[in-house]
């Protein structure tokens, strides 16, 4: 388990976090959530060991994440930034690859291959497997770098429990990719991964989400299930938007639908609707 205990972050004598705590826990997708600017990108970098708190700290598997060491964390735990660059031309099957190199010191062997390809199956792009990175699109990318990162923890290590960070992994994909990246990363936290996510897809994390962390001006605005969290009362106030909250007509959340017209002059902190 990962646990965050009062973790507060500043830069430049300005507080992007303050006073943030909760568990993520291993079989479940937490969905982090809120405004631009709350801090949720600080946040997944924070728990990931990107940057170090100012105070409070985070504690990875009964052990602070300061005491790991960078190769210890990689072999446990893989990162999906919002973006990616790589210029240079190597291939698909090359880039995912890259995934494996906590694992090995050497050469990549069969068993890495074998991960390789069946992290592009999964998600998707298999097809793409010798195609030079820098000519996919921006979605195709996006894909490959999940593939990656799913390359890095394919395996559950040898004590303790697999982490997957995404920050955005929507980003650049069309409908369907967005909810099939969603179904892989939710059939990680099934195999007993602990998975969080940066959406900024409300229904996207109600649908898919064990638990939804809301964040606001830096601080836990809310915690807990997606009908807890997805409420007029709790989002309206967050977004400064009057919303409609109601029950989804397929499945077993909520669905938040934006009551702002398409006329009216901008965002208001009204709520308006009702909840499921």
């Amino acid at each position: 388990m990962l646990s965050v205990d009062q973790v507060a972050y500043a830069t430049s004598g300005r507080f992007l976090l303050r006073e943030v705590s909760f568990e993520l826990r291993p079989g479940e997708l937490l969905a982090i959530i809120g405004p631009n600017g709350a801090g949720k990108s600080t946040l997944l970098k924070v728990l990931c060991g990107d940057l170090v708190p100012t105070s409070g700290g985070v504690v990875l598997e009964g052990r602070s994440l300061r005491n790991w060491a960078p190769l210890q964390q990689a072999r446990c735990r893989a990162v999906l930034p919002q973006e990616s660059s790589l210029s240079f031309p190597f291939t698909v099957l090359e880039v995912v690859l890259m995934g494996r190199g906590p694992h090995t010191r050497g050469p990549y062997d069969g068993h890495d291959r074998e991960i390789a390809w069946a992290a592009l199956e999964r998600t998707g792009v298999a097809e793409l497997a010798k195609r030079e990175y820098p000519t996919l699109s921006g979605g195709e990318k996006q894909r490959v770098q999940f593939a990656r990162v799913l390359a890095q923890i394919w395996e559950p290590p040898e004590a303790g429990h697999r982490y997957l960070f995404l920050d955005e992994p929507t980003n650049n994909l069309d409908l369907a990719h967005q909810h099939h990246t969603l179904n892989v990363a939710r059939r990680f936290a099934l195999e007993g991964t602990a998975v969080a996510a940066v959406l900024h897809d409300l229904n996207l994390a109600a649908q898919y989400a064990d638990r939804i962390l809301l964040l606001q001006r830096g601080r836990v605005g809310a915690v807990g299930r997606p009908d807890e969290v997805l409420s007029v009362e709790v989002l309206s106030p967050a977004f400064g938007l009057p919303v409609v909250v109601t029950c989804h007509p397929c499945f077993d959340c909520p669905l938040v639908v934006s009551a702002l017209g398409r006329d009216a002059p901008g965002p208001v902190a009204t709520a308006s609707g009702s909840g499921c």
